[in-house]
């Protein structure tokens, strides 16, 4: 099975890109299945119901979240009613939504979790002690899928090798920067630091340039606006083996 991974969509600009590239992109690669971390895609940050919406009816299947996942109050209920967005399983357990799903493919059972990591992210519990909870909620999954969401690459490194052999990909997502390190792990788990984002190019994690530089220099608080620059959308392709769950070949792209 291709499984593409795309990484965090920022804004309308990204969603728009995303629209306008994925549906041939996945006829051109044979994708089985695709998904994306959306908790960007709305004008300003977070995302809403009509953004996830809008990503799912851009031919994603399955979205993952992050440490803006609350950050629109109006998803909270879209969080709870459905089955394929998710938020960070390692925040309290008041949160809406849930912190895992299962995707069934017919031949095959798919199970993806999303966690948060802790440095230089505040208000989550100990990604590690909790990813053994969530394994056994998704252990009749033959592929097993991590967004770790995180800043430091440390951690994320640490949790794909924690997790090698434990379940299929482990992919990390935050700092809007594709990473050149995928690499299938010894045990057999695909793995990449970060996916990188779909929106500008030309731009601070999808930012202006101008916004960010003002906001670094002077301390002062700044309106962050999504370039108008031109849009590239970030991610990996996994090859996976359904009988034995392990990653038999990763593709890194960027299409612009």
């Amino acid at each position: 099975m291709n499984i593409f991974v795309i990484g965090d969509i920022v804004g309308s600009e990204g969603c728009e890109f995303l629209r306008s590239k994925l549906p041939a992109f996945k006829r051109f690669k044979g994708i089985d299945l695709t998904i994306a971390n959306g908790e960007n895609a709305a004008p300003g940050n977070g995302i809403t119901k009509a953004a996830a919406e809008f990503i799912f009816d851009s031919g994603v299947d399955f979205i993952t979240t992050g440490n803006h996942a609350f950050r629109r109050s109006e998803v909270y209920h879209f969080l709870d009613e459905r089955d394929d967005i998710i938020r960070p399983a390692n925040v309290d357990s008041s949160c809406p939504g849930s912190g895992y799903g299962i995707i069934d493919m017919g031949s095959v059972r798919v199970g993806v979790i999303n966690l948060l990591g802790r440095a230089y992210i505040n208000g989550s519990d100990n990604p590690f002690s909790v990813v053994d909870d969530l394994l056994e909620k998704i252990k009749d999954c033959k592929v097993k899928i991590l967004d770790m969401h995180a800043e430091a690459t440390a951690e994320k490194l640490a949790m794909g090798f924690y997790l090698d052999g434990k379940v299929s990909i482990v992919v990390g997502t935050h700092t809007h920067v594709q990473t050149a390190d995928e690499k299938i792990l010894p045990n057999g788990t695909g793995y990449i630091t970060d996916l990188g984002m779909t929106g500008p190019e030309l731009s601070v994690l999808g930012v202006r340039p101008e916004a960010s530089i003002s906001w670094l220099k002077t301390g002062l608080p700044t309106r962050f606006e999504i370039s108008d620059a031109p849009c590239m959308m970030c991610g990996c392709i996994f090859e996976t083996d359904d009988k034995t769950g392990k990653v038999l070949n990763i593709e890194r792209v960027c299409v612009k």
